[in-house]
């Protein structure tokens, strides 16, 4: 399919200058722009003004200066999960990115940053900890909003005592000549929800119901917030995770950063009985989301082209 550009596509849903307080007016109304948004694409653009922009532009040099260190230093970053370690493409020098697991917690971003720079790194540390910890905002008023728009919000607590965040740092170096080349194949997110944000070197494109590419534009302002495979699983299907790339056409390498939601190790994904009935039948069978992850990491699950319903599809 051809690719499309706005603006056809996900709409825009402004987070600006609210204090997203659940039981207002105005929450109510943003949560409608946010339903429909989710059950049509999957996914959209929020413009949310609580990161300053001169507090980006440190964001981004903080990610130059993370990705400038010797190869053999960034590779210290070892998780249990490779998806939260330094990763490569199988050319390194067209696209790297590493995790921060629980960025939003200090002493979590400090270990990392010691991890990195021994001798300490004062500033870098504050910086994505801060940052962490603004953009998770995003992160809970949507997973909020979602359990408030099927009526089961009184699963809150045990929805996000029994999650965890990881904060991935990606660089995508440009391509030498204008021609357009993908940086990330095709895939759905694996997690609960994404929140993205990107220096303004586009290339993230998302794919529509009917199989059309749909290229993203950002503004400096906007974030993008996707499903993932285990918030449609939770949702028994009712939400959409969209398949999405990365293409890099321009002659700047494009920066980005993701912050993923996920079950934490050992939980158990079951979509709630309140949204299991004769007119939705259960899609996903329970599933235990550390063994999501191994089959994901199989070469069936590699070769996937529908994640969840190979893998637990009632």
């Amino acid at each position: 399919m051809g690719s499309l550009e706005f603006p056809i596509g996900p709409p825009v849903v402004n987070f600006c200058k609210q204090d997203l307080k659940p039981g207002t007016s105005q929450w109510d109304y943003l949560k409608y722009q946010v339903k429909h948004a989710l059950e049509e694409y999957g996914c959209f653009k929020v413009v949310y003004d609580k990161v300053p922009l001169d507090f980006r532009n440190d964001v981004f040099d903080g990610l130059k200066e993370l990705f400038n260190l010797p190869t053999e230093t960034k590779h210290r970053i070892s998780y249990g999960r490779a998806f939260n370690s330094y990763l490569t493409s199988p050319q390194p020098t067209l696209f790297e990115s590493i995790g921060v697991e629980d960025a939003d917690v200090f002493e979590m971003a400090q270990s990392f940053t010691n991890t990195l720079w021994p001798e300490g790194n004062p500033n870098f540390c504050k910086t994505f900890n801060s940052y962490a910890k603004q953009i998770s905002e995003i992160d809970h008023a949507v997973r909020r909003m979602v359990l408030e728009m099927f009526g089961v919000e009184k699963y809150y607590d045990e929805h996000f005592e029994s999650s965890c965040k990881v904060l991935r740092l990606m660089k995508y170096k440009a391509p030498e000549t204008n021609e357009k080349r993908v940086g990330i194949e095709s895939h759905t997110d694996e997690g609960i929800v994404t929140v993205i944000h990107q220096n303004q070197i586009s290339g993230l494109e998302i794919q529509s119901k009917d199989g059309e590419w749909i290229s993203v534009e950002l503004s400096p302002r906007s974030f993008f917030v996707i499903i993932g495979d285990v918030l449609m699983g939770w949702t028994n299907g009712r939400l959409r995770a969209p398949q999405h790339r990365v293409c890099v056409r321009e002659y700047n390498d494009r920066y980005s950063l993701a912050l993923f939601s996920m079950p934490k190790p050992g939980s158990i994904v079951k979509a709630p009985e309140e949204l299991v009935d004769e007119e939705h039948p259960l899609q996903f069978k329970p599933f235990e989301y550390d063994k999501f992850y191994e089959f994901l990491c199989s070469d069936v699950g590699l070769n996937s082209q529908s994640f969840l319903k190979d893998f637990c599809g009632a």
